[in-house]
């Protein structure tokens, strides 16, 4: 059912992206973002979707007022349910990168100026302090556990665990040399897309943002994912916005993104999400 008697069409829920999509030019929440996102009804869930961990989803959580709200982490390989606020998250589903494939990723690595990063739960581990970590540190607030990647492999072989998310940070030829590397070795095993031309993130190919979400609903909600309007601006927000009721692409996002969105709202700079939230569901209360 619709919100309400005026309401168009019948939006329950919002699902987005974070980075590119719902941050504005400092990569911070804007004001009217979180001004808007706290006039929704109690009713309406806004669910983040991103390829961070949760410790870097989670501040932007308490900004807007969603604590209480399930998360979509590592674009779709951690989902985690924060409806117990005095125990931690259960977890929903999790997928990893086989120990196997992190261990190729690390080896074409070696004798480039690539920077590795591992991520697993809520841990990040990176070989080093550099210009990457501090840039990471800078747009997450979160900060790397320092090791040779080497032991972190070790470690996780004892457990037969993997990677929720590896990001490989470098030169833009050494990213694209490595992007077509993973193409020929592990590309049928493993999603991999360039966030930006010296970022190139590796996630579980059987997960996608699509799928967690369909989950999610499923499991903590009495509606599917027709009642959904989702926003996102990258490549790993492709499947959501075409399965979802209404897929909204920011302004600033990629033209392939655009090319299968419904809707094109203002960047991301402009309050795009904000601007189509008050237009879909606050207009007409």
């Amino acid at each position: 059912m619709p919100l309400n008697n005026l309401s168009p069409r019948p939006y329950r829920a919002i699902c987005t992206d974070i980075d590119g999509t719902l941050l504005n030019a400092e990569r911070v929440l804007s004001a009217k973002t979180i001004s808007v996102i706290k006039e929704l009804p109690t009713a309406v869930p806004v669910l983040l979707a991103s390829s961070r961990m949760p410790k870097a989803m989670r501040h932007l959580q308490q900004d807007l007022g969603i604590l209480h709200q399930p998360l979509i982490c590592y674009n779709g390989g951690l989902i985690l349910d924060f409806a117990d606020d005095k125990n931690p998250p259960a977890i929903l589903a999790s997928v990893q990168i086989p120990l196997e494939i992190c261990q190729t990723v690390v080896g074409l690595a070696q004798g480039t100026q690539v920077h590795i990063s591992l991520y697993q739960n809520d841990n990040w581990f990176a070989p080093q302090l550099d210009q990457w970590t501090a840039r990471e540190t800078r747009n997450t607030l979160v900060f790397p556990t320092i090791s040779a990647l080497a032991d972190i492999l070790l470690d996780w072989g004892k457990t037969n665990s993997g990677a929720h998310k590896i990001m490989c940070m470098g030169p833009e030829e050494e990213i694209e040399a490595l992007a077509q590397s993973l193409e020929d070795k592990v590309g049928h095993e493993i999603f991999i897309y360039k966030s930006k031309a010296t970022y190139l993130e590796l996630a579980p190919r059987s997960v996608s943002k699509a799928t967690a979400l369909d989950l999610l609903l499923k499991q903590n909600f009495n509606f599917g994912m027709h009642e959904v309007i989702a926003f996102g601006d990258n490549y790993n927000d492709m499947d959501l916005l075409q399965a979802v009721g209404l897929g909204i692409a920011v302004g600033n996002a990629r033209t392939e993104v655009k090319a299968v969105a419904q809707e094109i709202a203002p960047a991301s700079t402009a309050d795009g999400v904000a601007m189509s939230i008050e237009k879909y569901f606050l207009d007409s209360f």
